[in-house]
């Protein structure tokens, strides 16, 4: 697996080939429908994200010494950010996710064209990562 910092920069330069901002919308979209389905008989209140305005749900597992994430939502617009997210944290160490700092969306060009409501959603799911890390998966 590449240091988050190399997938950082992977997923920030696929990002600059898109020309503007309905591209970019478009592939977080398309993002979203490649994440793995998550039936809603699987969902559990316990796994909600507070602090979002769609519905999104986290589950956290620890296994060989690193954290694996599964995450849906009920946008597909949040469905894609969650994409981008577990493409960054799923399958790393605790240390390495606490060592990233939690700001890479901007790095995407996404942050300045969320709305304030996404942006408080995705700090949300990324700050319940970053506790996970802290603390395990409960």
């Amino acid at each position: 697996m590449n240091p988050i910092a190399t997938t950082i920069d992977e997923i920030a330069d696929d990002f600059d080939l898109l020309d503007d901002w309905e591209e970019r919308y478009r592939h977080v979209i398309d993002l979203g429908r490649k994440l793995a389905e998550w039936p809603e008989a699987d969902r559990r209140e316990d796994e909600r994200v507070a602090g979002c305005q769609s519905r999104v749900w986290l589950r956290a597992t620890a296994r060989d010494g690193r954290l694996h994430f599964q995450a849906a939502s009920d946008s597909a617009i949040v469905q894609g950010l969650l994409a981008l997210i577990l493409a960054v944290y799923d399958g790393r160490g605790a240390a390495e996710i606490l060592d990233q700092a939690p700001d890479f969306l901007a790095r995407f060009g996404l942050a300045e064209h969320l709305s304030p409501s996404r942006r408080n959603g995705t700090a949300a799911v990324i700050g319940r990562i970053r506790a996970i890390a802290a603390t395990g998966p409960q």
